[in-house]
């Protein structure tokens, strides 16, 4: 049963009244400022790749709950920013909407979203990183859909025939990836991308640096620049430049690149997404049983942070069909919807009790991924100014930076510090 709202919505604050917020109040989701018959749902492509099945069951079910009918739209990520805020301006906006986490607070702080915090009556039953990702002055403009998290997948079968166990400390991964790069001549011991942030932020982390964080005084201070911090970095990008362990191209890749050299069987581990190791299979179906996974070790023990990632689900205000809109993500981020999507699309349904439920399932492939959500999941700052830092590749760049030896560790971290303050707080 739906849940109802148990108490009034904040009133948003006027400077959050722009022009794109003025628009919508006057046109309205739906192709007009009341409700009507049909929802309009906005959902990005491809992370299910049977999605159109899915969605013609979730549709059937609330039409027979709600008596509403229901039109999904399915919209590519590349289009997806620059779409969604054009229909902001021009009034056009659907109702329902899948919101990557760091897209979440810059649409928000525009006033276009729907404070949900009313119908919403037990958040911590949501993994508490991607929760926060949709808050915004305690406010909640999102509803955690499906996470994922980056640990490391390896190759078991040469862990196996050389006699390694799983790593528990940077220097023991270092050591393995040493010893198992000289065994197996050819292949990858752990590639550094050079376009992947989120395959950077761990070390930051890990080194007991913070990619931003917020002072008292509401003002952001960046310690990737700070001893902790540069160790980490240094850690990372040091497993190519002095230990050659990755390869020359991989400056230039991204997250995919990585995937691809597992697949390939050109790596032998590697930092990777949880919904990957799935896909690797697909696609080289000669590698089942040959892989597994284990959390990100921490520096002398126990976990390394890792990036949560994931979509929220979010209602827009102003369309007349914020109650409808809100039984929509309420029956996709519960029950047998939030279930199945997982199971679909290889991502975790973003509940604690759901995730949970991995960690304890004993799949060599998922459980180390779901302990690093449960255990050692982190965010990025939950603010409008932080697609900036992304868009402008702040950190892609400090970090292709030093591996083409175009910066030391020490400048790099220090322009990147500096870029982060600038922008966050610009935008404070």
């Amino acid at each position: 049963m739906a849940r109802r709202r148990a108490h009034k919505y904040v009133t948003l604050p006027a400077a959050t009244l722009t022009l794109a917020l003025a628009a919508t109040a006057c046109g309205g989701g739906g192709g007009g400022g009341g409700a009507t018959d049909a929802l309009q749902v906005w959902i990005m492509e491809g992370t299910n790749p049977d999605a159109s099945a899915f969605f013609d069951a979730v549709n059937e079910a609330y039409t027979e709950q709600t008596g509403i009918d229901v039109q999904v739209e399915f919209v590519p990520w590349a289009d997806a920013q620059n779409k969604i805020s054009t229909a902001i301006a021009g009034g056009t906006v659907p109702d329902v909407v899948e919101l990557g986490t760091t897209f979440t607070p810059e649409f928000a702080d525009a006033g276009a979203l729907h404070d949900l915090s009313g119908y919403i009556d037990d958040p911590s039953r949501f993994q508490e990183e991607m929760y926060s990702m949709g808050v915004v002055d305690d406010a909640a403009y999102g509803v955690p859909w499906y996470a994922s998290i980056r640990s490391i997948i390896y190759r078991k079968d040469i862990f196996e025939e050389h006699g390694h166990e799983v790593p528990t400390s940077w220097e023991e991964l270092r050591e393995t990836a040493t010893d198992l790069a000289e065994a197996e001549d050819g292949m990858i011991g752990f590639p550094v991308p050079g376009q992947a942030q989120y395959s950077v932020m761990p070390w930051v982390w890990g080194g007991g640096g913070e990619v931003a964080v917020q002072e008292d005084d509401g003002t952001w201070t960046s310690t990737i620049n700070s001893p902790e911090g540069r160790a980490g970095v240094e850690f990372f990008t040091n497993l190519s430049l002095e230990d050659g362990l990755s390869t020359t191209g991989a400056v230039n890749w991204n997250e995919i690149d990585v995937m691809e050299s597992l697949a390939d069987e050109d790596a032998i581990m590697a930092i990777s997404n949880s919904s990957n190791p799935k896909a690797i299979i697909e696609s080289n179906p000669d590698l089942e049983g040959k892989l597994g996974a284990f959390v990100l070790p921490g520096q002398e023990d126990g976990y390394t942070d890792s990036f949560a990632g994931g979509s929220l689900l979010s209602v827009f205000e102003g369309t007349g069909n914020e109650e409808a809109g809100w039984e929509y993500v309420d029956l996709l981020t519960q029950g047998e919807f939030f279930d199945r999507w997982g199971e679909e699309s290889g991502f975790f349904p973003a509940g604690v009790a759901e995730i949970e439920a991995y960690a304890d399932s004993g799949d060599p492939l998922v459980e180390p991924f779901a302990v690093q959500l449960l255990e050692a999941g982190r965010s990025t700052p939950a603010v409008p100014a932080w697609s900036q830092v992304e868009a402008e590749g702040i950190i892609v760049g400090m970090q292709q930076d030093i591996l083409n030896g175009e910066a030391t560790v020490e400048e790099a971290t220090d322009r990147a510090a500096e870029s982060i303050e600038t922008i966050l707080n610009e935008g404070n």
